[in-house]
């Protein structure tokens, strides 16, 4: 049971931060989707920020540390189905 409610929570996490990289790509971020683009940026941006420190963007324009916190967020997910 605790295992499912973590790995629920795990997904709910991993489909915020697609919907907020998804989002990045909007030219124009006015009015609600400004808002909604900066709750998310405070859901999201300190845990992404940890990748951000190491992983630093290919190009000057391409951040792949959302991949990378993604990846890590299913492994843990595993890792919690496999422990529990």
């Amino acid at each position: 049971m605790l295992s499912w409610i973590l790995g629920q929570l795990i997904n709910v996490y991993t489909f915020i931060i697609f919907i907020y990289v998804l989002m990045s790509w909007i030219p124009n971020r006015g009015g609600v989707i400004g808002d909604i683009e900066a709750a998310l940026g405070k859901i999201c941006d300190p845990y992404l920020d940890l990748f951000r420190r190491f992983i630093k963007p290919i190009g000057g324009m391409v951040d792949i540390s959302p991949i990378v916190a993604i990846i890590v967020l299913q492994l843990l997910e595993m890792l919690i189905y496999w422990v529990l």
